[in-house]
Formats: structure tokens, sequence, C-alpha cells
């Protein structure tokens, strides 16, 4: 590993996992963190309950669809919502550069504001530090939350044949961003996905018993957050080209810049693995949802000797997706 950290080392893929790996792990060693889950699990009396923390450096602060405020409180209750939770308290900590301005704060702090009450969570404790001007670059975020599991949620071993279901667009919220970050002008009315998947969670509460694991793609993508999830179940996984909806604005402007749309992170997108039997009729389920009508099931896991993930065309030709290794976007989320 480096001697310094570098900007990749907080991209989500190979070398955020061996960062965690190699010093966080190492240093904080305890069966809760072990088990790796978007949010700790914990038993209290006949409750079990979710705890998570998250930070956010996005860059811009305001991008349309959101800002740093509502992408605060969504990445903390999606972290939560991934493992079966309810959100029901959040806290949240500032760190501000002398000399930002006011009402840039008072408009993020209201945008918090409104998300969580929409989501039925309340902020109830937090912390404000300034640090001088120079030093940081105008506002970070961190925030941490804690909810109930609903009816026993829990992650299951993932198998041969299992789906891949995706809840809407990949790769939107990390195209806006790019865009926004290096003024490229496009004409497009493209939006962040930045929103809660909470609704979408509790909806399909009566198939948890056939839902094995569920994740939010940010940081590395859906190609990152499925190769973490095949190298878990020491499992392989294929993805099919023409079943992933990635809206035509994405694909033409990743062409353009040459990237790839399934490394572009998501911030209100639900990536499930169900039971293959029930896969179907939990895509449906899902399409219920306004939120969800371009949902898809986008590839399987399969047993193969490599234990590859690849994506496949229509014509069969294959190419292998590895999780990402450089630095495609920084402080995306």
């Amino acid at each position: 590993m480096s001697n310094t950290i570098k900007l990749q080392h907080g991209c989500g893929g190979k070398p955020t996992s061996k960062l965690i790996e190699e010093v966080f792990y190492k240093s904080f060693h305890n069966e809760i963190l072990l088990e790796k889950y978007d949010a700790a699990m914990l038993q209290f009396c006949q409750q079990k309950f979710a705890f998570t923390t998250d930070s956010f450096i996005v860059k811009p602060l305001f991008f349309p669809g959101g800002d740093i405020g509502k992408l605060a409180v969504c990445g903390t209750v999606n972290d939560l919502a991934v493992c079966g939770a309810k959100p029901l308290y959040l806290s949240c900590s500032f760190i501000i550069e002398e000399g930002f301005e006011m009402e840039g704060l008072k408009r993020i702090a209201g945008s918090m504001g409104k998300t969580a009450e929409a989501l039925g969570v309340k902020i109830v404790t937090g912390d404000t530090k300034v640090v001088e001007k120079g030093n940081a670059d105008g506002i970070y975020i961190n925030t941490s939350g804690i909810g109930t599991v609903m009816n026993n949620y829990n992650q299951k071993v993932i198998k041969d044949g299992d789906a891949i279901i995706v809840s809407g667009g990949i790769g939107e919220h990390g195209m806006l961003i790019a865009l926004n970050r290096y003024n490229i002008k496009f004409n497009s009315k493209l939006q962040s996905d930045c929103a809660p998947v909470f609704d979408i969670v509790q909806h399909l509460q009566s198939y948890f018993e056939y839902i094995k694991l569920m994740k939010d793609p940010t940081r590395g993508g859906v190609a990152t957050a499925i190769n973490e999830i095949a190298a878990a179940a020491h499992i392989g996984a294929r993805i099919l080209d023409k079943q992933l909806p990635v809206k035509a604005e994405v694909k033409a402007i990743c062409s353009m810049l040459g990237m790839e749309p399934l490394y572009l992170a998501c911030e209100g997108r639900l990536l499930l693995v169900a039971a293959r039997n029930k896969a179907e009729e939990i895509l449906n389920a899902m399409r219920e949802l306004e939120c969800c009508s371009e949902a898809e099931i986008i590839g399987y896991f399969e047993m193969n000797k490599s234990e590859l993930v690849y994506i496949e065309n229509e014509f069969g030709s294959k190419r292998i997706v590895p999780a990402l290794e450089g630095d495609l976007l920084p402080r995306i989320c």
C-alpha cells in the first residue's frame, strides 16, 4: 500500500477497500465491524437496530436535483434502508470554512430539514466547527443515523442463478456532478438521482424472505458494488448489457468523456439480489412505484471458475468488468 493517502483511496473501489482492510479493520477489529454491512447491526433486548455514519464532501455543493444537505440525509438514510431498517434519528456535524456565505449555510440546513421531515426522520444532535480560510473547501458534513430493522431482515447467502435488480437509471448523479464541476455544456435536462430509497425497501417488505442482499451503489458505481458482492460470496456474475437502464444522455456523455456508466455513482438507486424464482415478481412490485418505473433485472450471479464479473452484449460478446481501481471522479458524495 502507498506510504501516503491519495485521492484514489476515496474512490470507493479497490484502493478504498484495501485501505479499510489494512488500516481500519486491523485497528478497530471486532465482530460487528467485520460483518462489513452498510450499517452496523445491533441487538438490544428484543429489538434489532442498524447504525451508520457517513461524510459528505461533494463538489459543487449545489447541483440540479440536490445539494450537499439533501445528499447527506439521503446518503445516511439509504445506508440504513439497505440493511432493512426504518430510519429514525440522525446526527449532523458541520466543518465550515471561514468566509462561507451565511445564506449558503441556511440553504443547506434548510434542505436537510425538509428532506428529513419528508422521511419522518428527526435530526436530534450535532456539532459545528469552523476552520481558517483556505483550510477547507466551503463545507463538509458528517451524518450518523439509527433505525429499527423491519420484518427481521437479514442478508443471505448468494447462490448460482440469483438475480441482480436495479431500481432505476444508472450513473446519473456521477455524470451530473462531472458536467457541473467541469462546466461542460450539454443540451440535457439531466438531474442527479439523489433520493431516499426507504420507500422502495418498505414496499418490498413482504419479499424480504427472497431478497438476499441490498446495496446503494454510490462510490465506484454498480460495477464495483456487484464485484464486492461477488468477491464476498466467491461467485461470478453476468451483467446483461441490453438490460442496463442507462439514459441516452448518460451514454452520450460517457462516450464523449471516455467514462463507463457502470462506474458512475448513484445516490438514489437500490441494487438488490433476489432468488431467481421470485425476481420477476419482485421487479413487478418495484415498478408499482413511480420512482422505479425504469427498474430492471440487469444480470445474474453464476458459478464460474474465475469468479469474475463480466458484461455480455446481445451478440454474445463478453468483457470483464472489475471493481474500480483508479480515481474516476473524486468528491461525488
